[in-house]
């Protein structure tokens, strides 16, 4: 049996319409053609005939051709009345036929409750838990048409319980919020230094090649739990920093320039700052450096609510944090065009559709010494 997607529909209904405006061209053409001979005609009528002959000839040649012309003109009119109508009766039914979600999803549930992961629930397996999503763990809504297309991008390294509590968790909450949306995975390769903004970088190519048509991209640590589903993973107008509550912090924000966490962009403005550094070697500094290029090319920081933007930490041994980092730092805003997604070096080494997520495997290579 073939299935249909909503997108085949709309692109039969772009080639409907533009056929019918084909048509119209055609018609408008035929007009115009047909207007010509007739003025021809009557030129050709005139200059033939005797003066006398031709007074009489022309009096019944202007008739009829006058005739003909009215019948054509009521004709062409009656159509592109017709035309006209159809055609905007197309576009309003296809408005109506795409159905977009509500702006605010209405199963939204607010403050939630972090439940503990069922013992028969695998991340290597299929979900029954998570029965609409579909593999590489991409969802969309049945019944009407997301507002937004996210790619979730979740840096990752040697933290299995904490990924299998976090993909448990979320799915639900990005289900009820009807996002279109897939959650990929991004782990480094091999016992080498981290580098988050190598492989956030090169998570963001590899995510275009496989949905080049991405508009937001949310970059998410995967030791955070949303506790509020009206903190909504949505395209942001601005660069969005959502973990403003956490837990860890008693729900308040550390300081003004922290955007690490969970921070919500476009595609644009990845692009425009020219996505996160890659001098970062080891833990730390590279979501300074990312506020750092946020604001020195012109955009700002939103961020919602701390009452919903509110997020649980899970429990994990924490890294040595890179005592270079501020060094480092001190040269973000120059390094801006010359350090990022346009000169970032790895390589893609496998990638893997499991059903609650997209798996990738990157090497950063080697810290340069």
């Amino acid at each position: 049996m073939i299935i249909y997607h909503r997108q085949d529909y709309i692109y039969l209904l772009c080639i409907i319409c533009s056929s019918l405006m084909l048509l119209t061209s055609i018609i408008n053409i035929i007009y115009i053609v047909q207007r010509s001979i007739l003025n021809k005609t009557n030129q050709y009528t005139q200059i033939s005939m005797s003066n006398i002959y031709l007074n009489n000839r022309t009096n019944n040649s202007e008739e009829i051709s006058q005739k003909q012309n009215d019948y054509f003109e009521e004709t062409y009119k009656i159509f592109m009345k017709s035309s006209i109508h159809n055609y905007f009766s197309r576009i309003e039914n296809r408005n109506l036929s795409l159905n977009y979600c509500p702006p605010i999803p209405p199963n939204l549930q607010g403050a939630l409750r972090i439940h503990e992961v069922p013992k028969n629930f695998s991340i290597t397996t299929n979900s029954s838990y998570h029965i609409d999503v579909q593999l590489g763990g991409f969802y969309q809504p049945i019944n009407c048409l997301a507002r937004h297309k996210v790619a979730i991008i979740v840096p990752y390294r040697d933290r299995w319980d904490i990924l299998t509590h976090f993909l448990f968790h979320t799915h639900e909450i990005l289900q009820r919020q009807q996002l279109d949306y897939r959650i990929y995975v991004c782990e480094q390769a091999f016992n080498k230094t981290f580098n988050k903004g190598i492989v956030m970088n090169g998570c963001f190519k590899e995510i275009l090649k496989l949905e080049p048509n991405t508009h937001c991209f949310i970059m998410h640590d995967v030791d955070l739990l949303l506790t509020d589903d009206r903190n909504m993973y949505t395209c942001p107008r601005y660069p969005r920093h959502l973990s403003v509550a956490i837990d860890k912090f008693h729900f308040y924000l550390p300081y003004a320039q922290l955007v690490g966490g969970v921070l919500a962009m476009r595609r644009e403005h990845y692009l425009l700052v020219n996505g996160y550094s890659t001098n970062y070697w080891g833990w730390g500094g590279e979501d300074d450096d990312m506020h750092a290029r946020i604001i020195s090319k012109n955009l700002k920081v939103e961020r919602p609510p701390a009452s919903i933007a509110r997020y649980k930490m899970l429990k994990h041994t924490h890294q040595k944090l890179n005592p270079a980092r501020m060094n480092v730092l001190r040269t973000a805003r120059s390094r801006i065009d010359s350090d990022g997604l346009n000169n970032v070096k790895y390589k893609l080494l496998n990638t893997t559709f499991y059903h609650l997520y997209t798996h990738f495997i990157i090497d950063v290579g080697e810290q340069p010494k």
